[in-house]
């Protein structure tokens, strides 16, 4: 009888598992397949808009560059320290999401986003030793859709907390009798 509960009680938690994988997944299909599209058509340290977007190149442009090091530019020819780094990341990631309790499904989907963007970033080191990187929005530095999920889950998982957090204040508020605010 015990074991039936503890199996009812799993099958969420594995839904939730499971969209974090499908979330990361996704996320590496689609930044590996973008990275290679932009390997394949623009040469290295170039710039592409197509020409009835040209008005767009002061503002926005596909530039495709390698960068051995993380955003901004920082800790340039550091791809392996990075590379351990980015494993231990892997690692911290899957056992921080081992270990969560929350039911919100959006926690999960953040950290599939964040999971993909590490792992995407990951694979590139491992095979050309640098991060292909080609979206270049004015003079902020270029990046990837594997950057760019890492930042949203970042900006998700904040939200998400903050949300968490005005809710248990709420909850741990005492009712007011006179229904005064």
């Amino acid at each position: 009888m015990n074991d039936v509960n503890l199996q009812e009680k799993d099958q969420p938690r594995r839904g939730r598992f499971f969209i974090l994988l499908l979330v990361a997944g996704a996320l590496v299909a689609l930044d590996q397949w973008t990275k290679w599209l932009v390997i394949q058509n623009i040469p290295l340290n170039t710039d592409w808009l197509p020409e009835s977007l040209e008005w767009l190149a002061p503002y926005a442009r596909l530039r495709h560059i390698q960068n051995s090091g993380v955003s901004f530019g920082m800790f340039q020819d550091g791809n392996t320290v990075l590379t351990i780094f980015i494993f231990l990341v892997v690692a911290a990631i899957l056992y921080y999401v081992s270990t969560m309790k929350s039911e919100n499904v959006w926690m999960w989907v953040a950290g599939g986003l964040y999971l993909g963007g590490a792992v995407g970033n990951l694979i590139d080191r491992l095979t050309i030793g640098k991060v292909t990187d080609f979206v270049s929005v004015g003079n902020f530095y270029i990046f990837n859709v594997a950057d760019a999920s890492i930042n949203i889950s970042v900006a998700m998982l904040l939200v998400l907390f903050w949300l968490a957090e005005r809710k248990a204040s709420r909850d741990s508020e005492p009712p007011n009798p006179e229904g005064n605010p």
